[in-house]
This record gives structure tokens, C-alpha cells and sequence, in this order.
């Protein structure tokens, strides 16, 4: 666990950064400089890109977090033809996904032109956020493979956003038209592919190998199979999570400016995933490595820390965010009204992702990984009709009700397949103690007068939160990394 510990401190803190100039981006720039209606229209952009990105890679991504393992112990460098074979089917799944975009463009022309003309005006540029989401995640993967999830998750994080801060300044100065941002928005992730790509062909062992190798030969079928359904699972759920961007934008009341407020409202509860992403980018290759040794131990293992360690980031981040959610309304003004509720919701199911831990991970690397496959099925069976019908009669509100309730069934139905199938069972009474000692706090930090000034507001809460929770969560003894790591910068501050 030392190697994800590492690993994953110093990816938290890369994707902190990263967070850090996309607050900036979304909390200051773009609800002043481009308006509700333009960053709505941003949001489904990258919601669709992403979308057909993960679609275009027809389940190789799965692969190669699976079975790249095998390839490293028993071919040589030379003769790994795993990168040439998943290229070749992202490529293919693009070309799939650009034809069947271009049968269905009457379709999409007649369900968003009377809420969102924009996006219709300007709906072609999803393909090339499209191909440069998809070419990223392929090399990501490898990236991760190699332990190279630090550099992945820096360009990912944060290059993206320092580019998208750089087109609004100059959009601000008036040096690009709307025209001109979104069609370079379109291409956000263009640097981050080319780095990445290039620094994995200096490690000599990324090359495009285009004799198949006796391991593809071995475990194709084992491959495929897995690829398909894996691939089908993922799929699913990241629709399940984006629909409701698509459906505020059609059906919404306010169209692409209720997609901006929930652009907003998801981007801050997404600060909460920090841990979550900067553990599985370290936890993947380990687990699969720890499958294909039959470690159990050491799988379950992981599963409690990364329950004990996401529970305790988790539940600060969600604390602090509800604390201040009011200063961030007041801050943002009228046009994005309606704000804080949405956040409450929608924070509260990420806590209860964040709280199940690797659940995901360990199925999905497993040799049980269809029943990944099935419990996306339900979830998405769950959430569709769910955002339709919330969203057509709650508006804004019911996309929160309808992720929140979602979420929670669907980390319900994996926590029970991992405690009934191997006995994996992660929680304590130390993590009951740990959320109602957390839910007290929040009490007691709520009840402070609100200052005129929202800025010393948030110092103010912020700073009284975090006087009492982190010596709580000390003594209580949850985590035994998060402990670790306060005491090691204890002993900093105190010598001692």
C-alpha cells in the first residue's frame, strides 16, 4: 500500500492544481466573461465528447488495464502488440462513431433547436474534442501501466484548463470571437496527446508491434469477451452520468443556462473526486496484478484503505463545500440561482461513492467482471428514465434527484456482491463514529454568524471546520495512511 500512498499523494495534489485553475475557470471567469447560455454549451461539448470518446474505444481501454500485465511477463518489449491492436479499434470505433453522428444529425437538429440553438449551431465541433478525448484515454492507459499515472493525471488536470484560462483571455481581450473559442475549445485536449505520447515512446517500450504475438493468441478470446462487456459496463455508466446534461439542455426550462448551473454545480462536487481518481490511477495495475496472483489478501487489503481514506478526504471536502455553498451562490448572482440545493444533493451522492472505495475497481479487475458489466446495466436502466421524468417535472432539481438516488442504489448493489461473494467486508464502528463526529461538526460550524464579506466568511468557516475535524479524525483512528500522513507533518512542525 506504501506504492499507492506515494503515488497517489502526489497525484491528489497534481489534480488539486488542476482543480485549482479550473475554479478559477468556472467559479470566476466564465460565469462573468461568457455568460450561462456559452458555458452551457462548453458543458455538452465535452459531455458528448467524452460520450462518443469512451464508445469509439469499443472496450480496448479494459484491455489493456487488464491484460497488459501478461503481456509484460512473458513477451519482450519488441513483441507486445497490444498498443497497435487497440489503436486500430479506437481509430475504427471513431470512424463508427463520425458516421452514425452524421445519420442521426436530423435528429439532434429537432430535439435541442428550440432550447439549445447554439449547441445546434455548433454541434459538429463535438468530434474533434471527440478524437482527442479518445486518443488521450488510450495512452492514459498505458501511462498507467508504465506507473506513469502522476504525468497522465498532470496532463489531463491540468493542462486542459490552463488552455481553456488562455482562450478566455483572449476572447476577454476580444482576440477571438465565439467562433473562434469554441471551435478552439473543441480541441482542448490536443497538447496533453502529443506529450503523453511522446514521452511514452521514450521509455522504449511503447511501440507498434504489428505481428500478433503469441498472447493475443493465447487470451484473445478471453479479450474480447472481457473488452465488450467491460467495455459495455463503462459505457453505461458514463452515460448514465452525462444524460442528464443532454436532457436539461432539450428539455430543461431554461435550456443551455440550466446546463450551466449544473455545469457549475457538478464541477464543485467533482472536487471530491481528488482522492478517488488519484487512488485508482495508482490502485488499477496493482489490483490486476494482485488478481492474476490470487492475493486476496492483498485485494482486500486495498478495498479497507481506500474505504478508510476516501471516507476521511470525502467527508472533509463534502463538509466545507455545504458550509460555504451559500458564499458561492451570493458570488455568482442571480442567473445561476437555484445552485445550492443542487450541490447538496449531488454531493451527497459522491460522498457515498467516495465511502464504498475501490468497489468498482476490484470487480471490474476480477475474474467476476460481468457482474460489472450487470450492475451498470441496471444503474443506467435506473437512471435514464429516472432523469427524464425528474427533469421534465422538477427541472434542474430533478437531474440532482435523480443522480443522487441512482448512485446510492447502484454502490449498494456492488458493496453486496463483494460482501456476499468474498466475505469483503469494509466498514467499522470507528467509521460510523467518524461521520456522526463529522455531521455534529457541521452543526456546530453552521450555527457562526454570516459575515457581510463572503470572502472572510469562508476563512472564517473554513478555518474552525478544519480546527476540529482534523484532530478528530486523528484520535478517532479511521484511516490509518490519513494518520500517517498528519503525523509525519506533525513531527515537521513540532521536530518532535
Amino acid at each position: 500500500m506504501g506504492v499507492i500512498q506515494s503515488h497517489s499523494i502526489r497525484s491528489s495534489l497534481v489534480i488539486m492544481v488542476g482543480f485549482v485553475f479550473g475554479a478559477f475557470n468556472m467559479l470566476v471567469l466564465a460565469p462573468k466573461f461568457l455568460g450561462a447560455e456559452l458555458l452551457g454549451l462548453t458543458r455538452v461539448i465535452s459531455d458528448a465528447g467524452i460520450t462518443l470518446a469512451t464508445l469509439a474505444t469499443f472496450g480496448s481501454i479494459p484491455v489493456i488495464y487488464k491484460f497488459f500485465p501478461f503481456y509484460k511477463s512473458y513477451l519482450s518489449k519488441e513483441k507486445n502488440d497490444l498498443p497497435f491492436i487497440t489503436g486500430l479499434i479506437c481509430l475504427a470505433g471513431f470512424g463508427i462513431v463520425c458516421l452514425t453522428g452524421w445519420l442521426a444529425d436530423d435528429l439532434i437538429v429537432r430535439k435541442y433547436s428550440e432550447r439549445a440553438p447554439l449547441f445546434v449551431q455548433y454541434k459538429w465541433l463535438v468530434y474533434p474534442f471527440c478524437f482527442f478525448m479518445m486518443c488521450f484515454m488510450w495512452l492514459e492507459s498505458f501511462a498507467w501501466s508504465f506507473q506513469k499515472s502522476v504525468l497522465s493525471n498532470a496532463l489531463r488536470e491540468i493542462l486542459p484548463r490552463v488552455f481553456f484560462s488562455v482562450l478566455m483571455g483572449l476572447f476577454i481581450t476580444a482576440l477571438i470571437s465565439v467562433d473562434g473559442f469554441v471551435f478552439l475549445f473543441s480541441f482542448s485536449y490536443i497538447l496533453p496527446v502529443i506529450i503523453l505520447f511522446f514521452v511514452l515512446r521514450g521509455t522504449g517500450s511503447f511501440l507498434f508491434n504489428k505481428q500478433i504475438s503469441p498472447v493475443t493468441n493465447r487470451l484473445g478470446n478471453r479479450m474480447v469477451n472481457f473488452g465488450l462487456f467491460i467495455f459495455g459496463a463503462h459505457f453505461l455508466n458514463l452515460l448514465s452520468r452525462t444524460i442528464d446534461t443532454f436532457i436539461l439542455a432539450a428539455k430543461g426550462d431554461r435550456g443551455l443556462v440550466d446546463t450551466a448551473v449544473f455545469t457549475i454545480a457538478t464541477y464543485i462536487v467533482t472536487l471530491m473526486e481528488v482522492p478517488q481518481r488519484s487512488i485508482n490511477s495508482v490502485t488499477i495495475p496493482i489490483l490486476a496484478e494482485a488478481w492474476k496472483d490470487r492475493n486476496m489478501s492483498r485485494i482486500s487489503s486495498i478495498y479497507k484503505k481506500s474505504v478508510e481514506t476516501m471516507m476521511v478526504i470525502g467527508l472533509g471536502m463534502f463538509s466545507l463545500m455545504w458550509l460555504n455553498v451559500h458564499n458561492l451562490a451570493s458570488f455568482l448572482g442571480k442567473d445561476f440561482s437555484g445552485i445550492e440545493l443542487v450541490v447538496l444533493f449531488m454531493g451527497i451522492g459522491k460522498l457515498f461513492d467516495l465511502c464504498t472505495g475501490a468497489n468498482g475497481l476490484i470487480i471490474g479487475t476480477s475474474s467476476y467482471w460481468k457482474v460489472d458489466f450487470l450492475t451498470n446495466v441496471i444503474y443506467t436502466v435506473i437512471a435514464l428514465p429516472l432523469n427524464y421524468f425528474l427533469i421534465s417535472y422538477f427541472g434542474l432539481m430533478g437531474a440532482a434527484y435523480s443522480g443522487l438516488i441512482s448512485i446510492v442504489l447502484f454502490n449498494l448493489m456492488r458493496l453486496l456482491f463483494l460482501y456476499f461473494k468474498f466475505g469483503m467486508q469494509p466498514y467499522t464502528l470507528r467509521s460510523l463514529a467518524t461521520v456522526l463526529t463529522v455531521a455534529v461538526l457541521v452543526l456546530i460550524v453552521y450555527q457562526i454568524p454570516k459575515q457581510p464579506n463572503f470572502i472572510v466568511d469562508t476563512v472564517i468557516r473554513s478555518s474552525v471546520f478544519f480546527l476540529f475535524f482534523i484532530p478528530a479524525i486523528y484520535f478517532i483512528k479511521t484511516s490509518e495512511e490519513v494518520n500517517a500522513l498528519i503525523s509525519k507533518y506533525l513531527k515537521k512542525v513540532t521536530g518532535k
